[in-house]
């Protein structure tokens, strides 16, 4: 778990109106009055990182050259999405208006077939059964059957959007039968301890597949092709057991190989696949190339990368970005506060693989959860901070969702201001999360957030976030920032946001848009602002609220008075 920095007492915004929370109304007299910028104020890109996967091959972009558009990625599920079988169609169905809103890439969630039909697929049986064979409880997995699938992969590649699969590695779940083996207790805060003498449990771990047979994959999975398993069916116990293999000395894989967070966190959950055995290696590096021969991907996000062998993972992506060339994207997720683990982990990787940056989110819920918290501290010890082409920045997903483990809480009135954060800046790859575009489902209810207007600020970053940056990070409460533009995406955009009262910052974005009248995209602050000859305009947005302001007559802005259709259900 994450500790959560400290930015001061509980947040007084949560009690505004609405109407207010979202930045519908005008900014009052009461402003923060700021000087202009000088050189320290202004941040020179000599390329602008981040804008997606291509980030990894592109070097420095020369002014002649056309401007890539910014890519933004979209988690295409929250937990509670209803179990129907209809999720494939869904996504299928919403393809075209998400690819005009700004997505460029969905991750989908895993595929593969769980414990039962209601399972996500984190509780993974069978990696070989994508929704085709009848095993634990039926054909389709909760999202949909494998023809679905295939459906929304091409309609997805129709409209020019890549779709990143979620792989799940480190464990197996629903085992067909038992078998019995040599295994020790271990202490479950400190994995390296022994509690037990060896002997004999009943375990959870005989997988035959009896609905695929030999199709695809003839490998079958016995005792010895795990770690460890957290059940002894012989005596009803539960507990963390080690097993112990024919080449097994008792301990579980080395650090760094896994995690050393409980002593050693190569157990996690389930019936933990031991990457050490060449059989479960050649099993696994040959469901990778099945599934890229099977369904038409650009990417895999890798489910608890600290958990299984970071040789084996190193091994999997060399494979897949060789075999199947530029433009494979690769992201994992290793959920922890230590930005020292996080570079460890990406310095003996490819430098062609992302991290999701878990300390960004807890920044998020602590400033979120603050009383005027400092926010220009959010993205200390970050990794889009200190490793931004590495950090896929997100404000919440499946695992950080209110009722859910790892649940981070983010104010409701704070994520328009988290979102442009993530999305209107040149540093990171942004990842929206379903549940925020389309609301959560399940016995707890959330509408969309951000009022609704979180396609917006995806849009936002689509056609206006491009160009050198100039922050404005001068006042604890209020930040600023302007994208001046490049040749060939010249429009320029400046943001302004407070965590606090209503603000107001005076800001440069260019000579070049002199005497041009600018505006809210959202609508939420209210006037123009007229741009001065030496550049400057004065900008305001409203209280605990963000307002992205764009020249009204730019192309594009017409779009913005279209309302983003939220009923997928």
């Amino acid at each position: 778990m994450i500790g959560f920095r400290h930015f001061g007492k509980l947040s007084n915004c949560s009690a505004i109106e609405t109407i207010t929370k979202y930045g519908a109304g005008r900014a009052a007299n009461v402003a923060i009055f700021l000087p202009p910028p000088a050189e320290k104020h202004q941040k020179t890109l000599n390329c602008v990182p981040g804008r997606g996967p291509a980030r990894h091959e592109a070097g420095i972009m020369t002014q002649q050259e056309a401007t890539p558009e910014n890519m933004t990625m979209m988690q295409g599920f929250e937990w509670y999405v209803p179990a129907d079988q209809k999720h494939w169609k869904r996504l299928t169905d919403q393809m075209p208006q998400l690819k005009a809103w700004g997505i460029d890439n969905i991750w989908i969630p895993p595929g593969c077939k769980g414990s039962s039909k209601e399972g996500n697929g984190y509780d993974i049986y069978d990696l070989y059964d994508i929704g085709e064979f009848d095993q634990k409880g039926g054909v389709g997995t909760k999202w949909g059957t494998k023809e679905e699938l295939q459906t929304l992969c091409r309609a997805a590649n129709d409209h020019g959007v890549g779709i990143y699969w979620d792989a799940v590695l480190n464990h197996r779940f629903a085992a067909d039968h038992r078998e019995k083996c040599q295994a020790v207790e271990v202490d479950p805060d400190d994995r390296t301890k022994v509690v037990s003498d060896p002997y004999e449990i009943d375990a959870w771990v005989g997988f035959d597949f009896p609905g695929r047979g030999d199709k695809y994959s003839k490998q079958k999975y016995h005792w010895y092709h795990f770690s460890g398993v957290d059940y002894n069916a012989a005596n009803k116990k539960s507990a963390i057991y080690k097993i112990l293999g024919e080449k097994s000395d008792g301990l579980w894989a080395e650090t760094p190989d896994v995690d050393d967070e409980k002593g050693n966190y190569d157990y996690l959950m389930g019936s933990d696949l031991d990457y050490d055995h060449p059989e479960v290696e050649a099993d696994v590096l040959a469901w990778g190339k099945w599934l890229a021969d099977t369904l038409p991907l650009r990417g895999i996000r890798f489910d608890a990368i600290k958990h299984f062998s970071a040789d084996f993972l190193e091994k999997f992506v060399k494979q897949m970005d060789e075999k199947y060339g530029k433009g494979w994207f690769f992201v994992g997720e290793f959920w922890k506060d230590s930005l020292e683990d996080m570079h460890s982990y990406l310095d003996r990787m490819d430098k062609k693989f992302s991290l999701f940056d878990a300390p960004l989110v807890h920044n998020f819920s602590a400033i979120s959860q603050a009383d005027s918290a400092d926010i220009r501290q959010v993205f200390d010890d970050t990794l889009v901070q200190s490793r931004p082409v590495n950090a896929v920045t997100l404000v919440m997903n499946h695992d950080t969702q209110p009722y859910q483990a790892l649940e981070a809480p983010i104010a409701d009135w704070f994520k328009p201001i988290a979102y442009s954060l993530i999305l209107l800046r040149s540093e990171g790859y942004p990842c929206v999360w379903y549940g925020d575009v389309y609301g959560i489902k399940g016995e707890h209810e959330f509408p969309p957030s951000c009022g609704g207007m979180l396609p917006h600020l995806m849009l936002a970053r689509k056609l206006y976030a491009y160009g050198q940056q100039a922050d404005y990070f001068d006042y604890a409460t209020c930040l600023g920032w302007v994208r001046y533009g490049t040749h060939d995406r010249p429009a320029g955009m400046a943001v302004i946001l407070s965590n606090a009262g209503p603000g107001t910052k005076r800001m440069h974005v260019g000579e070049m848009h002199a005497g041009e009248k600018w505006t809210d995209v959202l609508g939420w602050a209210e006037g123009e602002v007229v741009i001065q000859d030496d550049g400057f305009g004065e900008f305001t947005c409203g209280q605990c609220s963000v307002s992205v302001w764009v020249r009204c007559d730019a192309a594009g802005r017409d779009k913005f008075k279209e309302k983003f259709d939220s009923e997928i259900y």
